[in-house]
């Protein structure tokens, strides 16, 4: 009864709650943050579709709130997917994409390649453990807005973001050294409501991961 009472309030004091089982190309989801309302990760095996529902306060400052579908994965890589809010207009800065991330804990050094609900297309970056991001210092915009394609790349400690439409060449939106994020992290879909209150939803789809020549996709 210790020992479980131990891992429970281990979980808690961490901020995240995680479903170990795996799902598509991932290993495990769930909430990072304790947002107040719960989200969840499906995946549709003939299709090769992810849904996700989220909620929580924002990715940003010195603390994340968000649903996270991830495994660990380490070395250089290549992750593309398609990307799509659903439903009615939300927040227009609830936010979907891809992340890497040194933990699940909230406060874990991280990079997302994220897109928003009104069509803002950036990365943006934590670079220590419960550092505040930093505007703009801490994040590179592209001029242009709603793309489907989001590619985040990982070459060494550098992290690239580049975004597209289906079938089109992708375009650059930055690159980013993170020397302090591990050779060994998180990689994942995310999506988050920018309203505690609300919960969204978002199709993620034709998921990709290519390591050294391996491509992993659905």
């Amino acid at each position: 009864m210790k020992i479980f009472a131990f891992i429970v309030l281990a979980a808690l004091c961490c901020g995240f709650s995680i479903q170990t089982e795996p799902i598509g190309l991932f290993t495990d989801h769930g909430d990072i943050g304790h947002p107040k309302n719960a989200g969840s990760a499906i995946y549709d095996k003939v299709t090769h579709t992810y849904t996700l529902k989220g909620s929580g306060y924002n990715i940003w400052f010195n603390r994340d709130e968000f649903q996270y579908v991830y495994k660990k994965i380490k070395g250089d890589f290549t992750a593309t997917a398609n990307f799509e809010f659903i439903g009615a207009k939300g927040n227009d800065h609830r936010k979907i994409g891809w992340m890497i991330r040194e933990s699940a804990d909230d406060k874990s050094i991280a990079l997302n390649a994220v897109e928003h609900g009104d069509g803002l297309t950036a990365m943006q970056w934590r670079s220590l453990t419960g550092e505040n991001m930093k505007d703009p210092e801490g994040e590179i915009f592209f001029p242009d807005k709603r793309f489907e394609v989001v590619q985040l790349q990982r070459i060494g400690k550098r992290l690239i973001m580049r975004v597209g439409h289906v079938g089109k060449p992708l375009k650059t939106v930055g690159a980013h050294v993170m020397p302090n994020m591990p050779e060994e992290a998180l990689l994942g879909l995310f999506i988050c409501s920018h309203d505690p209150e609300i919960i969204e939803e978002a199709r993620v789809w034709d998921v990709h991961i290519d390591q050294a020549g391996i491509n992993n996709g659905h």
